[in-house]
């Protein structure tokens, strides 16, 4: 269990909605997102005017965290220091903080960074190095995914290179040290509490459906947001639209032997595997998604399938739903050739022997897909990733 898992644990309330599993990175949370005041427009404008409210800045999907040795933690700001764009309420906490998140303007997070050192006491100053050149988000709109690559969660070309090979992790680690920079939920969500964690999320979110839902998809016209940011209307034809969310069914499938099904999608690297994954499809149950994707991709039927859990995968607007499901009749894989490349059935012991010999390398912690493997491996997972 991570430390991020660790600490969710112990969130008796958090539990209860979390599911048979549980212990998911981003469906985390320590704060009401007190919906009902989303239409609310006086309290919303004294919320924002109250100097205690705190804002999380984004820059293309990517925040100002700072990082500790085995933690960290969003830097978040005053709203009279936060940069002009679209806002949205994220939510209230236990003490009546009020947290909103907004849209910053490309390369806001980059000044803010060099400019923070200044804001703090000469001890903060000196624990903190500058940060790594490059480390700065791309400067562009999120693209939309075709659905098999956000369906098979960890699409290589959207990780950061770190998740994709030994040497790229050891790189990675070798200048992840802490201090100040910019980051994503890939990188820095693992290492979150669970008020930064669920705020993260929640913003990304957001922010992703603002930046691709622009205009009315009856008319055309240039819509404009409301409910706190939780919304848009037509001006035109008065029509509301929400954001959107696409339900993703991603399945760990086991044998009579309780050997665990992997494979490789075909656009991932050499050594790269994973659960399988794809959209519901329309008039469709995710169990019946299920059945579905596992025989189209290997060829095995599958019976008892059971929901464990979700959770949101904002990169940019899929809800991951977990399930487990047992092999019924052959055992003989066989792959599409278009989508999968390969696939095996690991035992435990298969398993723990792959990962030593760096044979393979397993989707990272901040993944669901992670969670569902730790759980039938049953105590945290050896390797990289």
């Amino acid at each position: 269990m991570s430390a991020a898992q660790a600490a969710g644990a112990g969130h008796s309330e958090d539990q209860e909605f979390a599911g048979e599993l549980g212990g998911f990175v981003l469906a985390r949370s320590a704060v009401d997102r007190v919906s009902e005041r989303r239409g609310d427009t006086e309290w919303i404008a004294s919320a924002w005017a109250d100097t205690a409210t705190r804002v999380l800045v984004l820059d293309n999907g990517h925040a100002l965290v700072r990082f500790g040795d085995k933690e960290a933690e969003l830097v978040l700001v005053p709203a009279s220091e936060a940069p002009e764009g679209l806002n949205f309420l994220l939510g209230v906490d236990d003490s009546g903080v009020r947290y909103f998140g907004v849209m910053g303007p490309p390369g806001c997070l980059e000044q803010a960074a060099e400019e923070a050192p200044r804001q703090h006491s000469p001890e903060q100053v000196a624990a903190e190095p500058e940060a790594p050149a490059g480390e700065g988000p791309a400067q562009q709109a999120p693209e939309q995914q075709a659905p098999e690559q956000v369906a098979a969660e960890e699409d290589p070309a959207e990780q950061a290179p770190e998740q994709q090979t030994t040497a790229e992790q050891a790189a990675w680690l070798a200048r992840a040290k802490p201090g100040l920079r910019v980051a994503g939920l890939r990188e820095a969500a693992a290492l979150l509490g669970d008020r930064d964690a669920g705020l993260f999320t929640h913003a990304v979110a957001l922010a992703n459906w603002h930046v691709s839902h622009t205009h009315c998809p009856r008319c055309g016209t240039p819509t404009q947001p409301i409910a706190a940011g939780h919304a848009q209307r037509c001006p035109a034809d008065g029509s509301e639209h929400f954001p959107r969310i696409d339900p993703a069914a991603i399945m760990l499938v086991t044998d009579p032997d309780d050997r665990c099904l992997l494979a490789r999608n075909r656009r991932w690297p050499q050594r790269r595997v994973s659960i399988l994954a794809g959209f519901v499809e329309p008039g469709e149950s995710a169990e019946q998604a299920v059945a579905r994707e596992v025989e189209e991709e290997t060829g095995i039927a599958v019976s008892r399938v059971r929901y464990v859990g979700s959770q949101p995968w904002p990169m940019p607007q899929s809800l991951m739903l977990g399930f487990r499901a047992e092999a019924a009749g052959g055992l003989d894989l066989k792959v599409d050739d278009e989508e999968i490349a390969e696939a095996h059935w690991y035992s435990r012991d298969e398993l723990r022997a792959a990962l030593a010999a760096r044979e393979i390398l397993l989707p990272p912690p901040v993944s669901i897909a992670h969670r569902l493997i730790e759980s039938w491996y049953g105590e945290e997972l050896p390797g990289v990733w």
